[in-house]
């Protein structure tokens, strides 16, 4: 078979159902065997849009993306995303043509040539591969998808030289690699067992790196008697519902105020980054005990006493096995003192997303237990909706939080949503934001998804006009004349509404999740309160 062949029947042989990408010039052989498969293709109007898309899909459907771009700017344009990917350990896999085999080194000015293409993105991704044979193909997709399913996921960029796609040659398609669970080392999770034993107030802090431990860090939360609260990619790991979650957000006064109180404190698949915690590091008032797949993010930003390397689910499950439930008096003493840690993280966060708050209720019913929130950089989103909105389960608040890039929310809500099309998935953007990636309207389109695309406007970069402030330097460079951005959104094929405050907002996002298109739903931000 081609190259090209090679390549899309080794993803299919991957699961791989859904491709986001843009054709061109040097990957049309790939198109080609793609016309012949069983693959979707998701034709997007802007790479980043693409990898941004693969990465909604793999946060809300729990499987590895795929976005697939033509030679240098295109690539290049998708390194954003896969950087957003990493920063957030998410499995992505961003295939591209490379120049071909016996391309010069100094380079000849041929079409899309880039000076180090493969190297360009080894820096933003945990691997960058280039093949040198149509055998090798299937084989380096198997180690791309080994990569991504094996340890901490993080995205893979696999270039295969263009000349390759079409020579043909004997193939064979490797089968998936099982990749081994890694399991608690028995000594370590004695030694974190110990001390939650004998804590008397502990708590739970929990990352994306706890998305697939969700049972078993319910079951060891209420064993513990254990609060539990979340970093922006751990939330809904244990639902908002249950007495013992304490919400999403970990800069608030009020955690800082637990973690401070807390005899031990147990992180789970978190690094405890500045980007969730804001305001500096947090300052427990005894043992840490940190569980995490990757040994160096058990030591990043903060030295534990007791370090697990280990899959999450696998060491929690060891761990209760060594644990006994609380009988009832503390049990009772427990859900207490996380129902007053409850209210004052949502104290903080009404105050801090004051602004937000009726747009936040809207959205909350308008997704109900099932839906998937989709956000952008946006002050409406870390500010109103990260602690506000309500999650009901693991992988319904995709954020993109470390990198922070702009023009995230509606791209990752288009993977989300094919992802999970019974799911009613919801974008909220920023009006500076939307603009990186507007086009994706199109796309959302011509796909026919019933997805509202809230875009909440202050004229501006809101966030960097008040730092201006802050600063006391002079405020500019940071007003934007706002287009008509329901005229816009018609012109691209979906509805447009303009919502004067947050009931309208509500009244318009059931008809907007039940229609045949995407529809753009446009409030200024003093009507978001």
């Amino acid at each position: 078979m081609t190259g090209g062949q090679a390549l899309v029947a080794a993803l299919e042989a991957h699961g791989t159902t859904t491709v986001f990408g843009i054709p061109g010039t040097h990957n049309l052989p790939v198109y080609s065997a793609l016309a012949h498969s069983g693959i979707r293709h998701v034709l997007t109007r802007h790479e980043q849009g693409a990898g941004f898309a693969a990465d909604g899909w793999a946060r809300a459907g729990g499987s590895p993306g795929v976005c697939l771009t033509t030679t240098g700017p295109a690539v290049l344009n998708a390194a954003t995303a896969v950087a957003q990917a990493y920063s957030d350990s998410v499995p992505v896999l961003l295939v591209s043509p490379g120049m071909p085999l016996r391309h010069p080194a100094a380079g000849n000015g041929f079409l899309h040539e880039v000076k180090d293409q493969r190297a360009a993105l080894a820096a933003v991704v945990a691997r960058s591969d280039r093949v040198t044979s149509v055998e090798e193909i299937p084989l380096a997709v198997a180690h791309a998808f080994a990569t991504m399913t094996g340890g901490r996921p993080r995205p893979v960029h696999l270039e295969i030289p263009l000349d390759l796609l079409d020579e043909t040659a004997p193939v064979r398609i490797a089968a998936p690699l099982a990749m081994p669970v890694s399991l608690p080392d028995p000594a370590a999770l004695a030694a974190a067992a110990r001390l939650l034993t004998q804590a008397q107030r502990p708590l739970i802090v929990a990352g994306g790196g706890a998305a697939g431990a969700a049972a078993e860090l319910r079951q060891l939360a209420e064993r513990l008697g254990a609060p539990v609260v979340t970093t922006a990619n751990g939330k809904g790991v244990l639902p908002d519902a249950h007495p013992l979650a304490i919400g999403a957000g970990l800069h608030h006064a009020a955690v800082r105020a637990l973690a401070a109180g807390s005899d031990v404190i147990l992180a789970v698949g978190t690094e405890l980054a500045p980007a969730d915690l804001w305001y500096g590091p947090l300052e427990p008032g005894g043992p840490l005990i940190r569980i995490d797949v990757d040994a160096k993010a058990t030591t990043a930003n903060a030295v534990p006493d007791v370090a697990v390397v280990a899959d999450a689910a696998a060491a929690l499950s060891v761990l209760l096995g060594q644990l006994r439930p609380l009988p009832p008096g503390p049990a009772r003493a427990a859900t207490e003192r996380a129902a007053t840690a409850r209210a004052g993280l949502q104290a903080d966060a009404r105050t801090e997303g004051n602004r937000w708050l009726g747009l936040t209720a809207a959205l909350a019913g308008a997704l109900g237990p099932e839906g998937v929130f989709a956000g952008d950089s946006t002050m409406a989103c870390y500010y109103g909706a990260l602690s506000n909105l309500p999650a009901h389960r693991p992988r319904s608040f995709l954020y993109p939080t470390g990198l922070g890039t702009l023009g995230y929310g509606l791209p990752a809500a288009i993977g989300a949503k094919l992802a999970r099309p019974d799911a009613p998935v919801v974008a909220l953007h920023g009006d500076g934001g939307l603009m990186f990636t507007v086009a994706e309207l199109a796309a959302a389109a011509a796909l026919r998804l019933p997805l509202p695309v809230v875009v909440v406007d202050n004229g501006g970069y809101g966030e960097i006009r008040a730092e201006m402030a802050d600063r006391d330097d002079p405020v500019h460079a940071v007003e934007l004349p706002a287009p008509d951005f329901v005229t816009l959104a018609r012109s691209l094929g979906c509805h447009g509404v303009r919502a004067a405050d947050a009931a309208a907002v509500a009244a318009a996002l059931p008809a907007a999740l039940a229609t045949d298109r995407p529809t753009l739903i446009h409030v200024p931000e003093s009507g978001a309160h």
